[in-house]
């Protein structure tokens, strides 16, 4: 068996910026490496998760249902602001590292239902890259196609940002670097009406 293109179009649609990428490297920045762990293991477990629901079928019940998916819209799109607005409003200091956290592992899974680039990548690929499978065995490929490699692509955002980091030492080049985060999240919410 050759290589499978749903592979490379995962890779593509999950390391390009978006929410995840923004708040990964955002809290790597913020909290470090090691800290942002649970963030990184709840984004992969969340977008395995949305991934097997495309693969079941999920996607034809959201367009038959135009209610609901515009109250799923109206729902992510006040989330990521309300996390911009975190974000843009963030502190630097000890007394701000007692205040924040990281995302849990089980935020970090539950932000995915709100996502809108994860919930397009997963769609796209599970009506552009199916192989024809059962559902069950679709919703399995898929599942573990994004969840394994979402966990690389978080690793390496959440790693990168615990270097960069270093470079934003000063108060000022970190509040920059925390709105200009925010405003790019802010407006990924806007990825979820397109």
């Amino acid at each position: 068996m050759g290589f499978d293109p749903l592979y490379a179009f995962v890779f593509a649609g999950l390391f390009s910026p978006g929410p995840n990428v923004i708040l990964l490297t955002a809290s790597g920045v913020r909290f470090g490496f090691r800290r942002t762990l649970p963030h990184v293991l709840g984004v992969a477990a969340g977008v395995g998760i949305i991934a097997a629901l495309t693969g079941l079928g999920i996607g034809a019940l959201l367009s038959a249902r135009p209610a609901l998916e515009l109250i799923l819209k109206l729902a992510a799109a006040s989330w990521i602001l309300w996390m911009a607005w975190k974000l843009f409003t963030s502190t630097m200091g000890p007394a701000a590292k007692e205040r924040d956290r990281p995302f849990t592992f089980i935020e970090a899974v539950l932000f995915q239902w709100v996502n809108p680039k994860i919930w397009a990548v997963a769609l796209a690929a599970s009506s552009g890259y199916s192989l024809g499978l059962d559902p069950v065995d679709e919703a399995v490929r898929l599942a573990q196609a994004f969840s394994g490699i979402n966990l690389f692509v978080c690793l390496f955002w959440s790693f990168a940002g615990s270097l960069l980091s270093l470079l934003l030492a000063a108060p000022v080049a970190w509040r920059v670097f925390m709105r200009v985060m925010a405003l790019a999240l802010a407006g990924s919410a806007l990825m979820v009406f397109l």
